[in-house]
């Protein structure tokens, strides 16, 4: 935080690195990894030693898109046994996400996971067993939870952390924007995707606040998805999803997607409500923008940067960071898998008709 002129803190919501911020390995250079982490990567500097992808066809010209890509590996087995390889970024898909993260461990490899980090229960009960074995080969294993350095959202965690709103009563976010095209994709084949899978991100980020801003754990989770009129019949997925969480100390949060909404001016607006103030911001879409409300005025907050691509860049840079300085990273495999367990609470409560799923604390 540095200070600001009306006496608000400005939060420093640009990635942050160590002096040396190379030696990172792309496993999977398949469509996120060449439309975001690499363009960050180039971006900001960040040294990549190679990548590797199932496919050849998928790295065809990318060492001339992308200069600081330095070679393609042939396997996966040849990127982990390089030397100068220390962080691999895994950008795969989430089956087999922890056979792939032993694997980096195995080869002493600290590991940046795409999220979600697994959709899979028995996944995180075995994912205990796995970061004992990358606690014992001094490795750190965090998780591609680019969302929380979207600048409003990660402006409003500086500010949530230094008191500014007081203890966190409510969270709310509403999507007022277009959905992603889902129809025709492998998203359109995952259950409850817009509950499992794409609101992990606002799920991630409202837990943290409402952790930072003293309402505790999340203790209960309900949600409901649903089809809505106007949607194409070869849409599988509904295209409606509500989901609502319940902290300890009684603060609430709600995640509403209406449905593909039709908007001019799209973006993701969210409350933060405190006992001493409110944030009030949106992401997304040129939409970005943080307001701090003391109940006498009202503050706009300067940001820079943006969630794409300079959220893949933090996330990247707070694992190197916490390297350096030998502490467990924010966005930590750890930390990642509470977020993934209030998800599948959701699909849980949404196959039963809306009830709500009680969270272990």
């Amino acid at each position: 935080m540095s200070p600001g002129g009306d006496g608000v803190g400005v939060p420093d919501t640009r990635p942050r690195f160590p002096a040396d911020r190379g030696g990172v390995a792309v496993l999977g250079a398949g469509t996120i990894a060449q439309s975001a982490h690499l363009p960050a990567y180039e971006q900001h500097g960040v040294g990549v030693t190679g990548v590797w992808s199932r496919s050849s066809r998928t790295t065809d010209g990318l060492l001339e898109r992308f200069p600081r890509v330095r070679r393609v590996y042939g396997s996966a087995e040849e990127l982990l046994a390089d030397p100068a390889v220390r962080f691999v970024d895994l950008a795969t898909g989430p089956e087999d996400r922890l056979a792939w993260i032993s694997a980096a461990v195995d080869a002493g490899k600290h590991v940046l996971a795409q999220k979600p980090l697994t959709l899979s229960a028995d996944d995180l009960d075995r994912l205990p067993e796995v970061l004992a074995a990358a606690d014992r080969a001094g490795v750190r294993v965090a998780v591609n939870h680019n969302g929380r350095w979207a600048p409003p959202w990660r402006a409003a965690t500086l500010l949530v952390r230094d008191g500014a709103v007081g203890n966190v009563v409510g969270v709310t976010h509403v999507h007022d924007k277009p959905l992603p095209p889902l129809a025709g994709t492998p998203f359109d084949d995952v259950p409850h995707m817009l509950l499992t899978d794409y609101l992990l991100h606002w799920v991630d980020i409202t837990r943290s606040w409402l952790l930072d801003g003293g309402a505790g754990p999340v203790v209960s989770v309900q949600a409901s998805d649903s089809r809505v009129p106007g949607q194409p019949a070869q849409a599988r997925n509904p295209w409606s999803a509500t989901l609502s969480m319940t902290a300890e100390s009684g603060a609430t949060a709600t995640l509403r997607i209406p449905g593909s909404a039709v908007s001019s001016r799209s973006g993701c607006p969210f409350w933060v409500h405190g006992t001493t103030g409110t944030l009030r911001g949106s992401v997304l879409l040129d939409s970005d923008r943080l307001d701090l409300d003391d109940g006498t005025s009202s503050t706009s907050i300067p940001l820079q940067g943006a969630w794409f691509v300079d959220g893949f860049a933090a996330a990247m840079g707070e694992l190197m960071c916490a390297v350096e300085e030998d502490r467990s990273p924010e966005n930590s495999a750890a930390d990642a898998a509470l977020s993934v367990r209030l998800v599948l609470a959701a699909r849980d409560s949404a196959d039963r008709g809306g009830v709500p799923v009680e969270v272990a604390a």
